[in-house]
């Protein structure tokens, strides 16, 4: 099973709206096994979204289109897959009639180019749209299945959870069955690396799928599998991760929802200890990431951005001297403001950070960056080479900066 997703509008060539539609379906048809192939924008150009429909028909088996079927005058797609297909488009009056008395029942007046929309290519399978007025259709054509769906994201993952994933694994031959995913979440070794020690894994297990997501410095590692029955999925899943955790040698710190924000919670939570910040570098990052949860009030207290170097003498009480000598961007530096917003925020864990995060280099190589933990039961300090431009420098310490307080919190 070979898909293709395309997106049509002329608004995401210009750079107008993000196409986030393309990375959801994606993570979907990875998530479930299903080979994606390629992924295209078209704009709104008939002849060019005919070109890229007929080259996807020649070489895939399914192809799923976003975008174009609203109701105005741009909206062309079902035109050009009828024109593909080589059929004529068919008025649905049955259709036309619901999406009007919807219309009616709220109050609103009806606007007859919606009418449009109860259009589709003759022989098009409906696909119902419960959060829109924009019906999807799958047509086949030469043994491919040509996907119609709204751009509008709500809409359209609803459609693909609830429609589309089902139907590309029953072509598939899958009994539908349970589609069941663990994902395990791992910090401090590189996508690379991790690559390579699951990759007798990747290379040999069919059901359940591996797949490798890199996100803001963790990587993710999904297991996938078919099954009758939760519980037979389950089953097949849990010697794989037994695997993959035995390599990855205890750089596994969650799994499914277990958010590093969410575990630092619960490990303050069961210790009664508070938390705070003293930032620099990341400028708040740190404490933005660590009040993202519902009911963080009951673990953090505040944060100290110190961005000027005065104000981490004035604010957290780090010796002049102590800049003097080792400067702004050390380990020692760190420490200080660690151990200064302990005291100053009233806290029982605090987490400091200090560094280069260019573009131009502050006493030490742009992507230094050093992150302190000071607890009731001890400090922590490491430096750490970030890379990337300064933004990808910033969100990948605060990354690090979370995981060197769960570190700290385990007492490793």
């Amino acid at each position: 099973m070979i898909v293709e997703t395309l997106a049509i509008g002329t608004e995401l060539l210009l750079g107008q709206i993000v196409n986030t539609n393309a990375s959801e379906i994606a993570a979907r048809l990875a998530e479930h096994g299903i080979t994606h192939l390629r992924q295209s924008v078209i704009g709104d150009n008939e002849e060019r979204m005919g070109s890229a429909i007929s080259a996807a028909v020649d070489r895939s088996d399914a192809l799923i289109i976003t975008g174009g079927i609203g109701p105005t005058q741009d909206d062309v797609t079902r035109e050009v897959v009828a024109n593909v297909a080589g059929v004529e488009l068919e008025y649905d009056e049955g259709y036309a009639a619901s999406m009007k008395e919807r219309w009616l029942a709220r109050g609103r007046e009806f606007p007859e180019s919606n009418l449009k929309q109860a259009y589709r290519p003759s022989g098009a399978i409906v696909i119902d749209n419960h959060k829109g007025s924009a019906p999807g259709f799958r047509v086949e054509i030469d043994g491919c299945w040509v996907i119609c769906l709204p751009g509008v994201p709500e809409e359209m993952l609803t459609m693909v959870d609830e429609s589309i994933i089902p139907f590309l694994l029953s072509l598939t031959g899958h009994d539908v069955g349970v589609v069941t995913s663990r994902m395990l979440r791992s910090w401090g070794m590189s996508e690379a690396k991790v690559g390579e020690l699951l990759d007798d894994i990747f290379q040999s297990s069919e059901n359940p799928t591996v797949a490798f997501l890199a996100s803001g410095g963790e990587i993710k590692i999904r297991l996938t599998a078919h099954a009758p029955t939760e519980e037979q999925a389950q089953a097949l899943i849990a010697p794989v991760e037994a695997q993959v955790r035995s390599l990855l040698d205890g750089h596994i710190f969650g799994a499914d929802g277990d958010i590093i924000e969410q575990v630092i919670h619960d490990q303050l939570t069961r210790r009664g200890w508070t938390i705070g910040s003293a930032e620099s570098a990341t400028g708040g990052q740190i404490a933005r990431r660590l009040t993202m949860l519902g009911g963080t009030s009951a673990t953090f207290r505040g944060s100290v951005v110190a961005y000027a170097t005065d104000l981490k003498t004035s604010m957290l009480g780090v010796d002049d001297e102590v800049v003097a000598t080792f400067g702004v961007v050390s380990e020692q530096t760190a420490l200080a403001m660690a151990q200064g917003a302990r005291a100053v925020l009233g806290v029982d864990v605090a987490v400091a950070v200090t560094g280069s995060a260019g573009p131009e280099a502050m006493e030490q190589p742009v992507g230094t960056m050093i992150v302190a933990v000071a607890t009731p039961e001890g400090d922590l300090v490491r430096i750490f080479q970030m890379p990337g431009d300064r933004e990808r420098i910033r969100a990948y310490t605060a990354t690090a900066a979370l995981h060197l307080v769960r570190t700290a919190l385990d007492g490793l």
